[in-house]
């Protein structure tokens, strides 16, 4: 790619950031090129779908989450890996409104640009109630489909604004109820 492609690409993403933060995962395409200066046509081109436009907005972030896992993996107990690690998802699906509706279908979607994303992400996740649950700290009639659901929810509520104020009361409400105590 170009430089002055890969500027005008990253520019676009950087300021479909921001209007996905502000507006959510629905925001005008038109609206995204107009703020980044530059024509829907320039941006359709280097990103032909919405879905095209957030998996490479949220492809690192996925990466990074995928990453948290796999260091909490390490170095964390089961119990603290897995709360930790469902608290940095939860905060992270809240910057972007209504992006757990996308990452819920998109997991079903093997055609989605955002399923691999989204099977990772519920990998790393598995991969912590797993480790939680051999430990004897984590129930064990839930699997990571159920924790990414749960995740999801948490988001919602975050979403919510008449909600958003139980927000934490209620994270720490569901991640009692997924430890074994």
């Amino acid at each position: 790619m170009r430089a002055d492609a890969r500027k005008n690409r990253d520019h676009l993403l950087a300021i479909a950031g921001t209007v996905i933060a502000e507006q959510g995962v629905d925001a005008s395409l038109r609206d995204i090129a107009r703020r980044a200066g530059m024509g829907l046509a320039t941006l359709l081109r280097h990103f032909p779908t919405r879905e095209a436009l957030l998996e490479a907005l949220l492809h690192t972030s996925f990466d990074e989450l995928a990453a948290r896992a796999g260091a909490l993996e390490a170095s964390g107990s089961p119990e603290d890996a897995l709360v930790s690690w469902l608290r940095d998802c939860v905060a992270w699906t809240t910057e972007y409104r209504g992006v757990t509706v996308l990452m819920a279908a998109a997991i079903e979607d093997t055609e989605s640009a955002l399923h691999a994303s989204c099977v990772t992400l519920r990998a790393a996740g598995t991969r912590l109630l797993v480790r939680a649950q051999e430990a004897g700290t984590a129930r064990t009639d839930i699997d990571g489909t159920d924790l990414f659901a749960l995740i999801a929810a948490l988001a919602w509520l975050g979403d919510q604004p008449s909600l958003a104020a139980r927000a934490d009361h209620l994270f720490d409400v569901v991640a009692s109820a997924i430890l074994a105590r």
